[in-house]
């Protein structure tokens, strides 16, 4: 028998390359509606990824080292299950626009049906973050442009870092 699952445990799922304002926004506001919050780190099959799944683990520890109560997992296959597995009722969702309403409303029905037992509560993003995604401020790092209103400093450095690894390595 499965164990029962926790509406005052939530997980927010995301690939998290890099993490960004508008994910670590989520993250402190869930924090405050949740008794814990569990990020998983997890991977998108489609993308080819500036950093490894343990070093986006670490990165998105880093930045929430104040919140007593999140925890930072790398995880693969269904978020869904990862969210059971956690023993987590609630799998929290950020929306920045329309189009990500549509998609998220997709998914979380797709969910719904994989695990009738886990809500999915969405949280819309600040205005400052809703165009912020992490595709757009990797084109963004590799190409010099600005970082400081998009990232926490602790991952502008990995970032800008990792881009002149990425630039040296085509270079040879």
């Amino acid at each position: 028998m499965s164990r029962k699952l926790s509406n005052r445990v939530a997980v927010y799922t995301g690939v998290f390359d890099p993490i960004h304002l508008g994910h670590l926004d989520v993250i402190q506001r869930g924090s405050r509606i949740f008794d814990r919050l569990v990020v998983g780190v997890g991977t998108n099959p489609d993308k080819a990824p500036f950093f490894t799944p343990e070093e986006r683990v670490h990165l998105v520890e880093q930045v929430v080292t104040e919140l007593s109560n999140v925890e930072v997992r790398s995880f693969s296959g269904l978020a869904v299950g990862f969210v059971r597995k956690e023993g987590a009722g609630v799998m929290l969702r950020g929306l920045r626009t329309t189009s990500d309403m549509e998609y998220e409303f997709t998914m979380s029905l797709m969910n719904r049906n994989l695990d009738p037992d886990i809500e999915t509560v969405f949280l819309m993003a600040e205005a400052e973050y809703s165009h912020l995604s992490s595709t757009m401020i990797r084109q963004i790092a590799s190409l010099g442009g600005a970082l400081e209103r998009f990232l926490p400093p602790v991952i502008k450095e990995a970032l800008e870092r990792r881009v002149r690894e990425l630039q040296q390595g085509a270079s040879k």
